[in-house]
């Protein structure tokens, strides 16, 4: 293991850490004991154990075909799609397991959002997209619905350069401005945390900055969870951060700070700077 001052030397070259101004107080909402996830014979997700902190952004990092993607898609049991898909251990949702019987995964799904990696909005106006998940809850009171799509776009920075064009076509938006739209269509429904799987990777750097901008304002009212390849996005805009191993191993979660600046594991160390993987 590197000496600290060395490892700040070699960070420091590659990736700025921002530094967190509040005190980690907060309380657990999404926690994983002992999660093992299975397609088939093939072993996703390894003894996965983790609390994740409301109101925070926690990044999870690691090389491709590590069980990144896996992990969060059985937050909201997105997985239960894959009919080969199977899931021992625990994973709690405020307190309660999702993978209980009396769970529902549609009413999971309104409390825990996801935006997909490529923007996916509906062939549908701009205002429609975000109402739809209003609309399928039943919650389509004309004057509610107005507000509600116009507090969405606005908390996706989106409002200002649609509000004129709610009739058009979401699908005529740049790919930057779709993604939010996706944002927006996720916090509609106000969920208490958001999933997001690699959303900037398809975006030029300007529309990923402005979707990185946003993360960090969504993390005041919501829990927010990315996955992402990309570890100076991770330094820049999360205060916890999940390394994933090959194996579907998390080998290390803690503070971004220290993962990025002073890692425990060697392994860790020896990723973050492009030694492997």
């Amino acid at each position: 293991m590197s000496t600290q001052d060395d490892t700040h030397k070699l960070i420091s070259t590659e990736v700025q850490v921002d530094e967190q101004t509040h005190e980690d107080t907060a309380e657990t909402v999404v926690s994983a004991e002992k999660l093992n996830v299975y397609y088939g014979e093939e072993k996703a997700l390894s003894d996965v154990s983790a609390e994740i902190p409301e109101r925070r952004v926690t990044a999870i990092i690691g090389p491709s075909g590590c069980g990144k993607s896996t992990f969060l898609r059985s937050i909201n049991r997105m997985n239960d799609r894959i009919s080969m898909c199977q899931v021992e251990g625990t994973l709690r949702f405020n307190g309660k397991n999702v993978y209980d019987d009396d769970v529902d995964p549609v009413a999971l799904r309104r409390r825990i959002g996801q935006v997909f990696q490529s923007p996916n909005p509906f062939p549908k106006s701009i205002y429609d997209n975000v109402a739809y998940g209003l609309r399928v809850q039943g919650k389509a009171d004309k004057v509610d619905l107005d507000k509600q799509v116009e507090r969405a776009l606005k908390q996706a920075a989106l409002w200002d350069e649609v509000k004129d064009q709610l009739d058009s076509s979401g699908l005529d938006l740049s790919g930057g401005q779709q993604q939010r739209l996706c944002i927006a269509r996720a916090i509609a429904p106000d969920p208490e945390v958001i999933l997001m799987d690699e959303p900037t990777s398809a975006l030029d750097p300007v529309a990923a900055a402005k979707i990185e901008d946003l993360i960090e304002d969504l993390a005041q009212n919501y829990t927010v969870i990315i996955v992402t390849h990309n570890m100076q996005q991770a330094a820049r805009i999360s205060d916890k951060t999940a390394v994933f191993l090959t194996g579907g191993k998390l080998v290390e979660f803690d503070d971004t700070a220290t993962i990025f600046e002073d890692p425990e594991d060697q392994r860790v160390e020896d990723y973050i700077t492009g030694k492997f993987g």
